[in-house]
């Protein structure tokens, strides 16, 4: 399948956030509460005209998605881009055409494409800062085959998403970095 067709089989973001079993409300939240800073206004005029559209690849269970998801939307939202959402675990196909550092089928993975379905740009999983900050978490972790590492690993994944649902920082730094993919 090319691009189009991928873009044409996903869904709408309303028929994903409506569907979501897992942090529908905290996607919900950060969908509301995110606001696109005003001084962008001339990078969303250029950013029209390029008439992208964008195919993500997610699941609802993955906290990064639910902190990404509903930036890139407003960004779409501002640039009047069509986005189609794409669920990984159903679609290996296209998420083995775009795995992190060539192995890992992390997501959220937003893959910008042209009217003809030309890839334009491809952004994800996480923002340079987010990543330093998840690998300095994992870091801190016993190794797997300690008793208490599955607790702990819980405790990480607690902490990091409220840090994602509460440090307006780390959308700030999203939204930059998708901004940077973009330019």
């Amino acid at each position: 399948m090319n691009l189009s067709q991928w873009f044409q089989k996903g869904i709408t973001s309303e028929e994903y956030i409506q569907s979501m079993q897992n942090h529908q409300e905290n996607s919900k939240y950060i969908l509301q509460h995110f606001e696109i800073p005003t001084q962008d206004s001339e990078f969303f005029s250029e950013l029209k005209k390029k008439a992208l559209r964008v195919i993500v690849i997610t699941e609802d269970w993955c906290g990064d998605a639910m902190v990404n998801v509903p930036i890139l939307l407003r960004l779409a939202e501002n640039a009047d881009m069509d986005v189609r959402m794409i669920l990984r675990d159903q679609n290996l196909e296209l998420m083995d055409q775009y795995l992190t550092n060539g192995t890992s089928r992390s997501i959220p993975i937003f893959i910008f494409i042209d009217q003809a379905g030309k890839e334009y740009a491809v952004w994800g999983p996480r923002a340079d800062s987010i990543q330093y900050f998840v690998e300095e978490q994992r870091s801190k972790l016993p190794p797997k085959d300690e008793p208490q590492f599955a607790e702990r690993q819980k405790e990480m994944y607690e902490q990091m998403m409220k840090k994602y649902l509460e440090d307006r920082s780390v959308w700030t730094d999203i939204y930059e970095s998708i901004k940077l993919a973009l330019q």
